[in-house]
C-alpha cells in the first residue's frame, strides 16, 4: 500500500488527479491518462518516464495494462475534454 501511495504522490506532483468514476489518474494539460492497475504494476522509475514522455500531436495518451478499445479512448477523449 506504501508503494501505491508513493505513486500516487508522483502523479500528484506532476498534476494528475484521480479521477475515481473511472479509477484513472487525468492530466488534462499533458493529455494523459493512468489506469490504477498500471500505477499499481510499474515501478516508479517506469512512472516517472511515461510522465515525462511528449505526446504526440496533441493527442491523448493511455497508459493501461491492456489497450483500450478505440470505442474506450473516443469516449474518455469526450469526457475528459
Amino acid at each position: 500500500m506504501a508503494a501505491l501511495a508513493t505513486k500516487s504522490k508522483i502523479l500528484e506532483d506532476a498534476g494528475y488527479v484521480y479521477k475515481f468514476d473511472r479509477q484513472a489518474y487525468v492530466n488534462r494539460k499533458a493529455k494523459k491518462v493512468f489506469s490504477v492497475e498500471f500505477v499499481e504494476d510499474k515501478t516508479e522509475e517506469e512512472i516517472k518516464k511515461r510522465i515525462t514522455e511528449p505526446t504526440q500531436s496533441g493527442e491523448w495518451r493511455f497508459y493501461f495494462n491492456s489497450e483500450p478499445s478505440g470505442a474506450v479512448k473516443r469516449e474518455l477523449e469526450t469526457v475528459l475534454g
